[in-house]
């Protein structure tokens, strides 16, 4: 079973600045890299990655820069994203904020499953 775009929409944004935590990277990465996180349950559409990149560059979550693509200057030039300050305090601010809508969520979902 598949997790609805509708659900998890608000959560795009968090999942993008996760990956970037560590380190920068591209868009075909990150998508990846949800993808294999969430073991295929959800697949990030690339118009949504590439308007989460849009919105979340325009509110300084996050910058992009273009960079090889590989460390010996060889290779197709890409763009990539990393996060800023104001990106990690977003993405607590998130993390925080679906601990209460999970809490929330919860008290209306039998067991029964």
């Amino acid at each position: 079973m598949a997790i609805s775009s509708d659900v998890i929409r608000g959560y795009n944004d968090t999942m993008i600045l996760y990956v970037l935590l560590e380190e920068p990277s591209y868009g075909y990465e990150i998508s990846k890299e949800i993808r294999l996180l969430t073991e295929e349950k959800y697949v990030i559409k690339e118009t949504t990655l590439y308007s989460a990149f849009t919105r979340m560059e325009k509110n300084g979550y996050i910058e992009s820069f273009i960079a090889d693509q590989n460390a010996e200057g060889n290779g197709k030039k890409r763009t990539y994203y990393r996060i800023t300050d104001s990106g990690r305090s977003y993405y607590d601010e998130k993390c925080r904020e679906w601990l209460l809508t999970k809490e929330v969520v919860e008290r209306f979902i039998r067991n029964t499953l």
